[in-house]
């Protein structure tokens, strides 16, 4: 797990739109990571919604903010065309920044065991440290309140 002042873990991923995305290259302006469990779930796209929502906002404050998830580019691309997301989702296939950032965990639903995203946002800040965590996150007021934290670095 990641945790408040370490380096935050680099990756590079594949992104809707094309793109790949690396960590390390956006050095020098803050980064927002929210990991959500699956593409077009409710709460999942209740929170891809708000983040796509306050995009400009989170610009103005010189943050970058990404969407992250186990599906695949494929799912990426359906859901955000589906949703009209603006913010880019980067397709972690195999789990490994998942499990880097600690969020890859044991889940329990109706009494049923099953390993699944703990919806978690990570803050990056400018030099590549980890600012700021939030752990099993409730959607409602989310995005404010990060892009809150972000006005604050």
């Amino acid at each position: 797990m990641t945790e408040i002042s370490q380096p935050a873990p680099d990756f590079t991923l594949p992104a809707t739109g094309g793109e790949e995305i690396t960590l390390s290259t956006l050095k020098g302006q803050p980064v927002v990571l929210f990991f959500y469990p699956r593409d077009d779930t409710p709460g999942c796209t209740k929170e891809s919604i708000a983040f796509s929502e306050s995009r400009e906002a989170f610009e103005e404050a010189g943050a970058k903010v990404f969407g992250v998830s186990k599906d695949s580019i494929a799912s990426h691309e359906k859901f955000a065309a589906k949703r009209d997301l603006s913010i880019p989702l980067l397709s972690d296939e195999n789990g490994t920044v998942c499990e880097d950032y600690g969020v890859w965990k044991e889940k329990n639903m109706y009494g049923k065991k099953y390993m699944g995203i703990e919806r978690t946002t990570y803050l990056i800040a400018a030099d590549g440290t980890v600012a700021q965590v939030w752990n099993k996150v409730k959607v409602p007021g989310h995005a404010e309140a990060v892009l809150e934290a972000v006005r604050a670095l």
